[in-house]
């Protein structure tokens, strides 16, 4: 760990982590909601936008914080592209979300149920590694992790796109119309991997550098 002269500011600490645990409450409701009935999402999907509101609420203290401290536990840079990237995932599950029930989307194909799933396992290894932030020495796990659920999930996506866009003959074909709607719910939620991927990688980069 890197030696500091100076007392740093040890309040981004459970901010990170209170954000980190926000996302997995929202990754749940996305979870729950992909699985339930049609007439049962609007309501879910109105519990994820709660939370979304709830993670900007964090995020904005985290940069309110970073603009009022003099010394930080690790560089502005990567405080800032970490907090960037929790608020990025809880963005793209709650425009998923969203858009289920604003397509008014009925059954699902099943690879988003998979997605979904690798959202939550992602989101909840996230929350466990936030409290770490402050030694940073046993977190190697937690990105090595995380990049292979971005594998797992990309995967995923890449299942969903070859039956949406080139189904098996044995297959009937959706609507063309049905068919955008669901590529792009997929697509964000592929978004949401990736930036999930890119908090590990954050992380990674702040121990590397702190080391």
């Amino acid at each position: 760990m890197a030696f500091r002269l100076t007392p740093h500011e040890r309040g981004f600490y459970p901010l990170f982590t209170r954000a980190a645990e926000n996302i997995v409450a929202a990754a749940e409701g996305l979870a729950e909601l992909v699985a339930a009935d049609p007439a049962a999402r609007p309501a879910l999907a109105a519990r994820v936008k709660d939370l979304e509101h709830a993670g900007d609420e964090v995020t904005h203290e985290i940069m309110v914080k970073l603009n009022s401290v003099f010394v930080t536990p690790f560089d502005r840079e990567d405080i800032y592209r970490l907090a960037s990237s929790l608020d990025d995932v809880l963005d793209a599950m709650e425009e998923a979300a969203d858009r289920i029930v604003l397509y008014r989307l009925d059954d699902l194909p099943k690879g988003i149920s998979l997605q979904t799933d690798v959202l939550l396992r992602a989101a909840i290894a996230t929350a466990a590694a936030m409290p770490g932030l402050e030694k940073l020495d046993s977190l190697k796990e937690y990105w090595v992790h995380v990049n292979s659920l971005e594998d797992e999930g990309d995967a995923a996506y890449r299942s969903l796109l070859r039956d949406l866009l080139a189904p098996d003959d044995d297959v009937t074909p959706l609507d063309v119309l049905t068919v955008l709607k669901i590529k792009e719910v997929v697509e964000t939620l592929e978004e949401a991997a990736d930036a999930f991927e890119t908090v590990a990688n954050t992380v990674e980069s702040i121990a590397v550098k702190e080391a």
